[in-house]
């Protein structure tokens, strides 16, 4: 399960973020997308629809199942990454972002609810979050290397620009992962001893689930699904946590799309680099980014802790960010680079363990994550306007808005490890029940 989902968010992850390199790589001269705002609006677009269509999507998901929807929209959005190959206006480019934005809005917050429902709390992040995120990290820098071996075909193959042939031949694979998907990914462990589409036999036998089941429900006691009701939405909705949780993915992904949308513009335009060593210089950060995920995931899990990860690599983000926003020489900014490319993608799987070990009820966790995921699109939405053309080529608004927004994740955590540290003591006391289930305790 973790294989397939990895490599359909490692293609949704290139698809969604190939933008810059396709720019640099002639895009920006052919639909004169460096005019204005207009580079911008093509990045920003894609979350207004991906925080749409998010918690519908889960919803679908479990309605439908999981190898069905997840290879429905993984096969769509590759199509449409193809279609993009042949687009003669920026203006159409842009329609084409905000249907992709609606096919990927399942993909992020379908994987981890689906996760979710297989692991207890404390295998979860380093032995499926962080190893799932951390295929789809390594393919942020694998587009580049991709884009580098595509730029090197020529300008132009068959009668079409090579930016052209980065977008079809990424869509195709992409599309074929999708098809993949359909026919092997296995659905919630509630339904894994049914037949799936293509296969005669469950993925395990009604003993399996059973044995599955049993101890999700002794660590969470969720592990049978309430129906989707309004009250239970609403009940959900007045919990403090299923906010918060949203607006630290925000501070995060803010982040994460800074660097993924405009950081092969940075190299270039401020750090004077060519476009081919461009692409190479892009991906040994997010190398590194994907061993220091499984890292961190595993010491997490060890120590049956979050919190403390968070802030330490939100201290090291702030870190990277000064370096690259106010030193001078290219080979410092570059290390700077590594620093927060590091930090802010190793935090995604980390904040997605902190709620998920936080909040019980297969309801209530649907919902939350679809609310984190539309949390981390807003943070994308801000990071397309923190960096404007007008700023270039140091960025230093967008910079500055980076290093805000990790110095309020970490007052933020500091406040949460107080408050659970509060309530644990209190539950162990016995003055209260946490979160509605006895022997329940918050994760810090």
């Amino acid at each position: 399960m973790v294989p397939i989902l990895g490599l359909l968010y490692m293609w949704a992850l290139i698809d969604r973020v190939n933008l810059p390199n396709i720019q640099i790589a002639g895009m920006a001269a052919d639909l004169r997308t460096k005019q204005g705002n207009r580079y911008t609006l093509i990045t920003m677009i894609f979350f207004v629809t991906y925080i749409l269509f998010d918690f519908p999507s889960n919803v679908a998901m479990r309605k439908i199942g999981a190898a069905k929807w997840l290879g429905l929209i993984g096969t769509c959005w590759g199509c449409l990454t193809v279609a993009m190959g042949f687009v003669e206006s920026w203006k159409t480019l842009l329609v084409c972002r905000a249907i992709f934005g609606a096919f990927e809005a399942g993909m992020a917050p379908g994987s981890i609810y689906l996760l979710s429902c297989w692991y207890t709390r404390y295998e979860v992040q380093k032995r499926r979050f962080a190893a799932w995120a951390c295929i789809g990290v390594f393919g942020s820098g694998l587009s580049s290397l991709l884009v580098y071996g595509i730029t090197t075909m020529g300008s132009t193959v068959s009668g079409l620009r090579v930016w052209r042939w980065i977008f079809i031949i990424e869509g195709i694979i992409s599309a074929a992962i999708g098809i993949i998907a359909a026919i092997i990914l296995v659905d919630f462990p509630d339904r894994a001893a049914r037949p799936g589409l293509f296969l005669k036999k469950g993925f395990l036998t009604p003993e399996e689930a059973s044995i599955i089941l049993a101890r999700v429900e002794r660590d969470r006691a969720d592990a049978v699904p309430e129906p989707f009701t309004t009250k239970n939405v609403l009940k959900a909705l007045s919990d403090w946590k299923m906010w918060q949780f949203p607006f630290l993915l925000l501070c995060n992904n803010m982040t994460v799309y800074s660097f993924s949308y405009f950081l092969p513009i940075i190299l270039q335009d401020s750090m004077g680099y060519s476009a081919k060593m461009t692409y190479v210089l892009n991906m040994p950060p997010y190398i590194l980014a994907a061993i220091w995920m499984f890292g961190a995931g595993w010491l997490n899990d060890r120590v049956k802790m979050r919190g403390p990860t968070l802030m330490a690599q939100a201290l090291i983000i702030i870190a990277g960010a000064c370096v690259m926003a106010f030193a001078k020489p290219p080979g410092a900014r570059y290390f700077g680079i590594f620093l927060a490319v590091g930090g802010t993608n190793s935090n995604i799987p980390t904040i997605y363990s902190y709620q998920h070990n936080n909040i019980t009820g297969q309801t209530k966790r649907a919902l939350a994550t679809a609310m984190l995921l539309m949390g981390g699109g807003i943070g994308g939405i801000i990071a397309s306007f923190a960096f404007q053309q007008k700023d270039a080529p140091d960025y230093l608004p967008g910079m500055i808005t980076v290093i805000v927004s990790q110095i309020v994740t970490v007052l933020c955590i500091s406040g949460n490890t107080l408050y659970f540290l509060r309530r644990n003591r209190r539950a162990e006391r016995g003055e209260v029940v946490l979160e509605g289930t006895p022997g329940f305790r918050y994760t810090y």
